[in-house]
Order: structure tokens, then sequence, then C-alpha cells
């Protein structure tokens, strides 16, 4: 089944299960509405499951041909483009992947050395054999920092940043919630009601796509999109390690993860080290102020909404409502108490002491790019002797939650 078949079922089956909890339609739940909802339930784990299985597919023939040095049929047809529609600096730096700084033309050196944002870099090293760093363009910026999103659940709700320099940026913060005028008699003085500020920073950090070799037959194969190929897999490293560090990073050498900085708005019950129960959901809500609560959502791993998928209201309905495709007319995320979720596979599960469930507005955390991120080839000895030409992928990100006043609050496990 083609994966727009997959959608439209998944559509269909979302909105019949909407149908079901509609307490409107069904006033009270029984016995046979709880069977309905758990067969359809059923049959949408396996649509998703193969609709990922198969969004997947692409990416793990990538890994494997990166491990084998070798080009499938369904690879070379993955990245394969026509050239012609092929913007300048897309073909800029499909050249220079594949030949390097030396395979540029006179024009497309000239073209990304009046702009600022995408000039060519030498940067020889008397100890490695590197060409040079590409600055990538813009264009090129931008498909890789939408690529990096399919691995960032913080990422996709965060407020971004993208700066031209990696200067530590500061943020005055107040805590404006106990802040209170009072009514004076004529004449009469003022109460001193002098405002603490502090300050928050959003600091970047370099990050490394770690080398990445390819072998010389994908390189001199003409039919193969090398530019596509490294750009993916940029992506998904540099994706990978941000998007964890975006999520759970220490703030100490690293980002500070929205994980890291939130505050606990509600503890479980002893016993509760892998499990929360509904009244925890509605204290976790009201532990937000109503200001924040106007945008906010959840944001929880794929396995602790396993364990919430179980848990129902007084009248025994399920308080999950999947969503189905947003690219259709009238879609709609997963809801859970009438709020989207947003899963984050970087959080942690449910585990002691764990902050597994966060809730609020998560428009508060900023995630801070720098735009240089800069490839290098790499044609040196180490590289040559194997077959292989080498690349690697620099680049600047940063993030913290910029708030004090409790825009997001976690639910924590309990530690026994």
């Amino acid at each position: 089944m083609s994966i727009q078949a997959l959608r439209e079922q998944r559509t269909t089956l979302a909105k019949s299960i909407e149908n079901l909890l509609d307490k409107k339609a069904n006033p009270a739940w029984n016995n046979d509405l709880q069977a309905q909802y758990d067969n359809q339930m059923g049959e949408l784990e396996k649509v998703n499951a193969e609709l990922t299985r198969l969004t997947n597919f692409h990416a793990q023939l990538a890994e494997t041909a990166t491990a084998r040095g070798v080009v499938s049929d369904d690879l070379r047809n993955q990245f394969t483009r026509d050239t012609q529609h092929q913007s300048a600096e897309s073909k800029a730096m499909r050249a220079y992947f594949a030949g390097g700084i030396a395979n540029l033309d006179q024009e497309s050196i000239a073209r990304m050395q009046s702009r600022q944002s995408s000039d060519v870099r030498n940067a020889m090293s008397t100890t490695t054999g590197t060409e040079g760093g590409y600055t990538v363009a813009p264009e090129y910026y931008g498909q890789l920092s939408q690529a990096m999103k399919a691995f960032g659940g913080v990422r996709n709700v965060a407020t971004v940043l993208q700066t031209a320099s990696g200067a530590t940026m500061n943020f005055p913060t107040a805590d404006a919630r106990s802040e209170i005028g009072e009514i004076v008699g004529q004449n009469g003085p003022v109460s001193a009601g002098d405002t603490t500020f502090g300050n928050a920073t959003l600091d970047v950090f370099k990050y490394s796509s770690k080398k990445i070799a390819v072998p010389f037959e994908l390189i001199q194969d003409s039919m193969f999109d090398i530019e596509s190929y490294v750009r993916a897999l940029l992506a998904m490293r540099l994706g990978r390690i941000t998007a964890l560090h975006q999520a759970v990073g220490t703030g100490v050498g690293q980002p500070k993860g929205i994980a890291t900085a939130v505050s606990i708005g509600r503890v479980g019950a002893t016993g509760q080290t892998a499990s929360v129960i509904y009244d925890d959901l509605v204290e976790l809500e009201h532990s937000v102020d109503p200001i924040y609560r106007a945008n906010a959502q959840y944001m929880l791993h794929d396995q602790s909404l396993k364990a919430i998928r179980k848990i129902k209201d007084n009248q025994g309905r399920p308080i999950f409502v999947p969503g189905y495709e947003q690219g259709n007319p009238g879609g709609a995320p997963d809801r859970l108490m009438g709020r989207p979720i947003q899963i984050c596979q970087e959080l942690p599960v449910m585990a002691a002491n764990a902050k597994s469930i966060l809730f609020g507005d998560f428009s508060k955390y900023f995630v801070r790019e720098v735009m240089d991120l800069t490839v290098f080839r790499m044609a040196d000895s180490n590289f040559v002797l194997n077959g292989q030409i080498g690349f690697v992928g620099f680049n600047r990100q940063g993030g913290n939650l910029i708030d004090v006043g409790g825009a997001v609050q976690a639910y924590q496990n309990s530690a026994t």
C-alpha cells in the first residue's frame, strides 16, 4: 500500500475514533463503545507502524550504502534529481562535493564570493589534506534546518533564532506574577516596590557531524546526487545530537535542555515511579499560569504516551484522542485533555524521579542557530587509500528556556 493510501486510512480511523469519544454523540460510555475504541486503535497502530517503516526505508538504505560502499537501485532513484531544476547554489554545492573547490567554475565562485553568507573559505591544513571549507548558501542551510526538525521534538515548538554571529545573547528577566499596585491617600506616600531583575544567557556551541567517508563509486556516478546524500547524513547526525541537548542538555558545556530548565509542577504519589493518573494531569495543567495555558501543549516520550493512553475519565472513557493528518482539511494533532501532544523521544521515559511529562507554552524555549554551517571536503591519504573522500560539517547552536514565570512545568514521577 502506498504512503498516501496509508495516510488516508489513518485519517479515516482517527476521525472514527474521535466520533466515538464525542460526549455529545455518545454521552454514556459502555462496553460496546470500548470494544470499538480498542479495535480501531489497534488498526491505527498497525497503520502508524507501516507509515513509520516506509518513511524510514530510504534513510536505512542510505546508512547501508555508507557502510558497504555500494549504491542500490532504490537509493539511486531516491537521490537522483533533474539538475536542470536545481538552483545555482545547489549546482555549485554538488560540484564542490564531487570535485572540491577546483571543480567550481569562475561564475559560481564569483557569485558565492559576492554573498557574505555563502563564500568559499580556503582553510588548508598542514596536517591534513583538507581542500577547504565551504560555507553553505542560505538555501542549503534552510533545507538542512527543515530536515533536522524531524529529529527534534523541542525544536518543532520552540522559538528559533538565527543570528549572524555567535556572541553571547543576554535576556533580562523579571518575575512579574507578584507585582501589584496600591491605593494611596491624598498626600500620602507610596510604598517601595523595586523589581528584581535577573539575566538569562543564550550561548552557542560548536557541533560536528563527525567525518563522513563516501566511496569513490558514489562520487563518480553522475546519476548519484551526492549533495542530497551528504545533506541527509548531516541532518541526521547534527539533528540527533542537538535534539538531545535541547531536551535534556545540562547547561554546562552544552545547551540547557527544556527538561533541565523547567520547574516541577506535580510530583507523583508514592508508588508512581512509572505511572501517572488523571488527577496528576489536572494538577500539572493548573500549575501553569492561565496566561501561558492559552497556547499550552504536552510534551513527552512515546512510552509515556503509551501509559497515558490507558487512563480513563470517571465514565471509563479514554482521555486520549488520536489525531489525523494535518495536511488534510480539518486535520488535527493527537490530543490529551483537549491539548495538543508533542512527542519528544529525547525526554526521559517514566522512572523514579524522572521529569517525564512537560506541559506549557514551549515558545518560551529559544533555539539559537548561527548561520555559518561549514562543510569540509577531505581528500588526504587517510581516505584516498581506502577509496574514499571524506566530508565533515560544523554548525553552532544553543538553547535555553528564557522564562521566569513558569511557562512550562513538569510532572515528576515519585522516587519510590
